[in-house]
């Protein structure tokens, strides 16, 4: 092997090595500048809410007589009832399960399906709120649940062709809902002093 080759091997060796250095060098670098206990980031889990359970006794001490046949035993209130005509005039607010204070649906989700019972598009914490299929008048119907207390809410239908962004109508039992009345904003009028003569 002739002294040039020799120097030409040499410098493709220095080079392949100086490469190497300053790649090594520049990932120990990325590391050095990562948060020593960085995780990549994941999806916040939504948390299964905890569940309610209580004995037949306790449930009715708890419920008028009218929530414990809807709630525990899957009944259903008359329709157009005082409930109903109730509901009508409620503004904006939220609705809690009558048998655990879970929210389960609110007034932005609420319309006027004119069946005769409270109706909503969607519940406003679908966690909250389960489906299953009962057969109790003979043919299929989805049944809606509180998911903490596993009380009977009412029945929800699809494709009816409401003009609502789900298409659908949660029928719900407005005597296993309690209304919470949203809180006013303060009035900034309403603390500035007035002139009152006496």
């Amino acid at each position: 092997m002739n002294r040039r080759n020799v120097l030409t091997t040499l410098s493709f060796f220095a080079l392949v090595a100086m490469s190497l250095f300053v790649y090594f060098k520049s990932l120990n670098s990325l590391q050095a500048n990562q948060p020593k206990n960085s995780k990549p980031h994941k999806q916040p889990v939504q948390q299964t809410p905890k569940k309610i359970t209580k004995s037949s006794e306790e449930w009715r001490k708890q419920l008028t007589p009218e929530q414990y046949r809807i709630l525990r035993q899957a009944g259903t209130e008359r329709p157009n009832g005082e409930v109903y005509r109730e509901f009508k005039k409620q503004g904006a607010g939220t609705y809690l399960c009558a048998g655990c204070d879970t929210e389960l649906f609110s007034s932005k989700e609420k319309f006027d399906s004119r069946c005769g019972w409270p109706s909503f598009y969607d519940p406003s914490k679908a966690k909250n709120v389960k489906t299953s299929v009962d057969y109790l008048l003979g043919y299929p119907r989805v049944e809606v649940k509180c998911a903490v207390c596993d009380g009977h809410l009412g029945h929800v239908f699809k494709g009816e062709g409401f003009d609502t962004p789900t298409d659908k109508r949660y029928c719900i039992n407005g005597t296993v809902l309690k209304f919470v009345p949203a809180k006013k904003s303060p009035n900034p009028m309403d603390s500035l002093p007035t002139d009152r003569q006496e």
